[in-house]
């Protein structure tokens, strides 16, 4: 041991798996935390050193590393297998989108637009429904319920993503299932009305998600709904 430090010597630590020491195994744990490539430079010993194992009884430190070893390989097997479905959904939704954006750019009236909104996004993604309900005609909103929620709910962004109270669900999407929607503001002067789209799965839409896809959705209502709807 040091005289100055305190602390073991390699010398030390070799003694201690040779039984010739009187290093305390504080010392060692200390040297080992200090000298992370000691059994590098002493590779015999690491077939001297025995563990207890619950289920194995005492095995050498080479077997449990090599054992951490497999379990990392196995974690990292598991998220490499979940990025790869991960990206593979995200294509999906990408090619969704832009399928969906060409097909609205060729239509013709607001009733062609709802329809491929449906479509689209119920039948390829599985989504529950897809609504614009609009501020002005006879199917608007009231001006008071749209003064209300959109203060609520677009406040400080054109978009929301989450959970509604049963009086907003129903205003919005009648008696389809929305335990979770995406909800964007149409046109750049909040005129037109409101996009909606819901899901069965309270989980699909949260506050977190990405607006990159429909931010170009809403770019391309924004062109093309005005003038169908007399703006």
């Amino acid at each position: 041991m040091s005289e100055l430090s305190g602390q073991a010597s390699a010398s030390s630590v070799v003694d201690v798996f040779s039984g010739d020491s009187d290093v305390s195994s504080e010392q060692v744990r200390t040297f080992l935390l200090e000298n992370p490539d000691f059994f590098a430079q002493y590779p015999e010993l690491l077939e001297k050193l025995k563990i207890p194992h619950s289920h194995k009884g005492s095995v050498s430190l080479v077997e449990i590393q090599s054992e951490q070893l497999r379990k990392k390989v196995r974690q990292l097997n598991y998220k490499l297998t979940q990025l790869v479905s991960i990206a593979k959904q995200n294509e999906k939704i990408y090619r969704v989108y832009t399928d969906l954006n060409v097909q609205l750019l060729r239509c013709e009236s607001v009733a062609e637009v709802q329809f491929t909104l449906e479509d689209v996004l119920q039948e390829r993604l599985q989504l529950s429904s897809a609504v614009i309900k609009s501020f002005k005609g006879p199917h608007a909103i009231p001006e008071l319920q749209r003064r209300l929620f959109t203060e609520k709910r677009f406040k400080t962004s054109n978009f929301f993503f989450g959970r509604l109270s049963q009086h907003e669900r129903q205003l919005l999407f009648a008696d389809s299932s929305a335990e979770s929607v995406a909800l964007m503001l149409l046109d750049d002067n909040q005129e037109i009305g409101i996009l909606g789209i819901s899901s069965s799965d309270p989980s699909h839409f949260t506050p977190d998600m990405d607006t990159l896809l429909l931010q170009q959705l809403q770019q391309v209502l924004n062109i093309i709904l005005p003038e169908m709807m007399g703006y």
